[in-house]
């Protein structure tokens, strides 16, 4: 599936009937609860250093209890029509905001649910695990989104220093415009499962005027060329770019 602008969208292998109302469903709900934001004069810088004049905060989700509930009953369904019903056999979040989502998704799925930590507390193969994740467990990584794939390459690669089978990772939201992003976790064998992007948002933003015209255009001209946008506004350019510029925070 592609954007209306032809940029390739987060999901393409994902595209029946259930997953576009399913990402609409989750956009319309990101938008009532106030946890998208559009401020195009004054970009805001992501965590890999990129510049955007949209930011989606999906903590807001565990304030609202029916928009929660909902988000959580349409990943778990995703989960089970893309993975498997009986596919998986733990839930693990990463630190420190997929936490909840992991812990409401593991009950409804009837799985053990752990995390894992950004970086080791202590020795051994288990020293970024909490919880219990034997080796051999196929698991699920949960996040509440992602912008290039970064940290679910770091997420990843922990866990299955830890022994667990690690093949796939849900998110609420991905933002499906960074270059490299599933191509990174597809070198992995990660197949990366998102309910909704920003072509998403936009598409349900036609229907209500949640936002002037003037800023959902320069989001459009974001989202048709993100990297673009971002060097012009001061952020990074790059995948590269990005990756030095997460390394140096990391330090």
């Amino acid at each position: 599936m592609t954007s209306p602008s032809g940029v390739a969208s987060a999901h393409p292998a994902e595209t029946s009937d259930w997953d576009r109302d399913a990402a609409l469903t989750t956009a319309r709900l990101l938008l009532e609860i106030k946890a998208v934001n559009f401020r195009p004069e004054d970009p805001y810088t992501l965590t890999s250093g990129w510049k955007s004049p949209v930011y989606i905060d999906c903590r807001r989700i565990i304030f609202f209890p029916r928009a929660r509930a909902k988000i959580m009953e349409l990943g778990v369904e995703k989960i089970g029509r893309h993975v498997g019903y009986e596919s998986l056999d733990a839930v693990v979040g990463g630190e420190t905001a997929g936490i909840p989502f992991a812990a409401w998704m593991a009950d409804r799925m009837m799985l053990p649910m752990a995390y894992v930590r950004k970086k080791p507390k202590g020795f051994g193969r288990n020293a970024q695990i909490e919880g219990d994740v034997p080796e051999n467990m196929r698991t699920l990584l949960v996040e509440d989104l992602t912008t290039d794939g970064g940290s679910k390459v770091q997420f990843a690669n922990a866990l299955r220093n830890a022994g667990a089978i690690i093949n796939h990772a849900f998110v609420v939201f991905y933002y499906g415009v960074f270059p490299g992003a599933q191509n990174t976790l597809a070198e992995m064998n990660v197949s990366l499962h998102a309910l909704c992007t920003w072509w998403d948002v936009l598409e349900a933003c036609s229907t209500r005027p949640y936002f002037s015209e003037e800023a959902a255009s320069e989001v459009r001209r974001f989202l048709e060329d993100p990297c673009a946008w971002s060097a012009r506004h001061g952020g990074v350019a790059s995948l590269e770019e990005a990756a030095a510029f997460k390394a140096g925070k990391d330090k």
